[in-house]
């Protein structure tokens, strides 16, 4: 990029006459085309839309824009003037707010402005005070649902700022799209998008952004907020990254000529600019963008899916002209909009004045489909994000997420309960899994995906699974389900996974031993065990609780150590009463049991108890063979989490799959996830080792305990669901 010359300041606008003579007056359809509250047209596209730029101030007017979202529907409508969202960070909006909903694939934007009503927890009401469909230009010079292009290096700048911070000015230089966020004096808000051949917003110096503003609909509502209230923030998105550049500062309107010629398209350069004194920027990952899967192949809405935006803004001018004087008649317009076929003729007539328009701008090679692509990201090469329809990616994919409901909630202790789940569609199909086997749930807290691993409970072959889960203190998955979940709530469940299983050929005799929430899994087998085996098999449980009253399933084994009194014995140990079970207190349990030879023994506990049993029983000449452990991991932070994207490079058996940037704060999972990379997991806490790849170059942290084995790491194995990168790295996919 040529730099400006900096040596004298640019001449700045200041007045609404100064920003008129250049933009202009918008047409009064323009402005016709706003409503006052959602019609049925906008709730559609809210119900569609995964995604939306949200802009707004805390209570200390701090100015913020993030991207909100992650799903379809994540915007609920109470009321055609009211919806309401969750705020996934602790920022506390006040006052004004704006948004703009992306829907992946289509050109037009819906805009909505408001103010907040309400704020419980993380969840956020806003009332509606205007809503209007924006055009398809700035997504067009964006390029944005386009394969994105190689970026280029960032320009060389002077001097130090909040421009210098890691990763800022590589991220700048390959974002066309931000979304910005203004205020003016009288109590309103607009969010509203930016977009550019590759680059909308150049640094000049470590404070300083230029931002081209090029021809559009002369509403020009930035510009006259600026006039106002010079505070601003915006939200910057790279096509193919699932991170997010976060800027605030002072914004002004220049036309100087010097500096409007460094942004020229073919000798055309933009009639104004804008210049921010950058105060705070940052990369960080997203969570939104991430779950929306804006860059994954085949995530774009078809045409068909949904009423076509550009005929929503007929719709509203129509609406807007019955109430207007000297406006377009309404009735013309609703006659108009009723002719047969009308709409997709003024779609090829928008997408032909788009072309046009931005060709006078001076941008090349533009295509049209603002209305809606029905593809995602075209396949350019084996590299690129679009190797969906391999043998291999439909194998990682059997394991699905399941929707559940929540059909009882059944207390098990004071600080343990069972959740009992269904297929939320209510289909009667069964949870096949081994007894022993967890599944992961997944719920949406405070706006976020929080995964976590349970056991199953329950006997396989049932059409309802059940998971119990003891509460941890500051647990975040264990609050939210004792505190938050009921029967009728929805969750999704990942599985079956893991090791840690009776045998397909069990033995005829099992030695278990438990403590605390460790019993799960041996619940299932020994409802497994007694259901299918009437006839023999013994089961051996030694349990070790704190007290009485948290001992759980305690009335339930108490009844089948009656019903099955030659088949089932349960021995009790309460450390508040008998103190820690060890490793003699286990040698004399087991040698008092005389188990048979061949007996197998299953182990899962705090990591003592673990080390007491595997050393009794390996003195008794227990074959190792025969000692099954299962040893949970939080999927905690790694504690040593990168503040610099990091480029990953996934490759299956040396053959490139695909290049992905993992911004601070995700996991090498998440990161190729978001992009479309065939990426194999399963549990995604780091307990099944179904996301081990191998670390060809490079270097990874991940959480410690996880279910590496030592001769794995030291082959050179990570897990890419715990694993973050503090380097450059490139992994190998192939099944190891």
């Amino acid at each position: 990029m040529r730099q400006a010359d900096r040596s004298s300041t640019p001449h700045r606008l200041t007045t609404v006459d100064e920003v008129e003579t250049t933009v202009g007056r918008p047409a009064s359809a323009v402005m016709l085309k706003q409503i006052g509250a959602l019609d049925e047209g906008c709730r559609t596209v809210l119900a569609r839309c995964p995604i939306a730029a949200f802009g707004y101030r805390d209570a200390d007017g701090t100015s913020r824009t993030i991207f909100i979202g992650g799903a379809p529907g994540f915007a609920r409508v109470h009321s055609p003037t009211r919806i309401s969202f969750t705020l996934p960070e602790s920022g506390d909006p006040h006052g004004p707010v704006s948004f703009f909903f992306l829907l992946p694939g289509v050109g037009e934007i819906l805009r909505v402005n408001g103010s907040v009503a309400a704020r419980k927890g993380a969840r956020t009401t806003v009332d509606i005070t205007e809503a209007y469909v924006h055009c398809a230009q700035a997504v067009l010079r964006a390029r944005l649902w386009q394969p994105p292009a190689s970026p280029e290096p960032a320009a060389e700048f002077v001097g130090d700022g909040p421009l210098r911070r890691p990763g800022v000015a590589d991220f700048l230089a390959a974002a066309p799209f931000l979304a910005l966020s203004t205020w003016d004096s009288a109590g309103g808000s607009d969010t509203s998008p930016r977009g550019d051949r590759q680059t909308v917003a150049r640094i000049l110096d470590g404070h300083t952004l230029v931002i081209p503003d090029r021809k559009g609909n002369k509403r020009a509502d930035t510009l006259h907020n600026l006039l106002r209230d010079d505070r601003l923030s915006f939200a910057a998105l790279v096509p193919g990254r699932s991170g997010v550049l976060h800027v605030r500062g002072r914004g002004a309107i220049t036309d100087d000529p010097a500096l409007l010629e460094t942004m020229a398209l073919r000798g055309m350069p933009p009639h104004l600019a804008l210049l921010i004194d950058v105060e705070h920027a940052e990369v960080t990952g997203n969570d939104a963008v991430a779950r929306s899967r804006l860059w994954t192949p085949g995530a774009h809405l078809d045409r068909g899916a949904m009423p076509d935006l550009l005929a929503l803004a007929g719709e509203h001018l129509a609406a807007g002209s019955a109430e207007a004087e000297g406006g377009p008649p309404a009735f013309l317009l609703k006659l108009v909009g009723a002719i047969p076929g009308v709409n997709r003729l003024l779609r090829l007539a928008a997408d032909r004045l788009y072309r046009s328009g931005l060709r006078k701008e001076g941008y090349e090679d533009v295509e049209s489909g603002a209305g809606g692509r029905r593809r995602g990201f075209r396949r350019r090469d084996p590299a690129d994000y679009g190797r969906t329809d391999t043998p291999e990616r439909a194998h990682r994919e059997e394991h699905l997420l399941r929707e559940v409901r929540i059909a009882e909630v059944r207390s098990e202790t004071p600080s343990a309960v069972t959740l009992v789940l269904e297929d939320a569609d209510g289909s009667p199909g069964p949870f096949d899994f081994r007894p022993g086997q967890f599944f992961t749930l997944v719920a949406d807290i405070e706006g976020r995906p929080v995964r976590r691993a349970y056991s199953a409970s329950s006997a396989p072959g049932s059409s309802r699974l059940e998971v119990t889960v003891k509460h941890v203190e500051d647990g975040r998955f264990s609050t939210h389900v004792h505190r938050s979940l009921r029967a009728g709530d929805r969750l999704a469940v990942r599985g079956p996974s893991g090791s840690f299983h009776a045998e397909p050929q069990p033995p005829d005799e099992i030695v278990l031993v438990a403590a605390g929430s460790g019993v799960t899994p041996m619940m299932s087998m020994i409802r497994a065990r007694l259901a299918d085996r009437p006839g023999g098999g013994r089961i051996a449980l030694l349990y070790s609780s704190r007290r009485a009253d948290e001992i759980i399933f305690a009335d339930e084994l108490t009844r089948l150590t009656k019903d099955h009194p030659d088949r089932l014995s349960i021995t009790h140990v309460l450390t508040g009463r008998d103190g820690r079970l060890d490793a003699d207190g286990v040698r004399r349990w087991v040698t008092g049991l005389s188990p048979a030879r061949d007996a197998h023994y299953y182990v899962c506990g705090p990591a003592p108890l673990m080390d007491a049993v595997q050393g009794a029983v390996t003195g008794l000449g227990v074959p190792q063979n025969r000692v099954h452990q299962e040893r949970f991991t939080s999927g905690a932070d790694t504690g040593t989490a990168p503040t610099v994207p990091q480029e990953m490079t996934v490759e299956e058996d040396g053959r490139p799959v695909g290049t992905v940037v993992v911004e601070p704060g995700q996991t090498l999972l998440d990161a190729g996830l978001a992009a479309g990379l065939p990426m194999p997991y399963s549990c995604t806490v780091g307990n099944c080792g179904d996301c081990r790849v191998l670390l060809r170059t490079g270097e990874v942290a991940q959480n410690e305990p996880n279910c590496l084995t030592p001769e794995q790491k030291a082959d050179g194995y990570v897990l890419t669901c715990v694993g973050c990168p503090l380097s450059k790295v490139t992994l190998d996919i192939a099944d190891p």
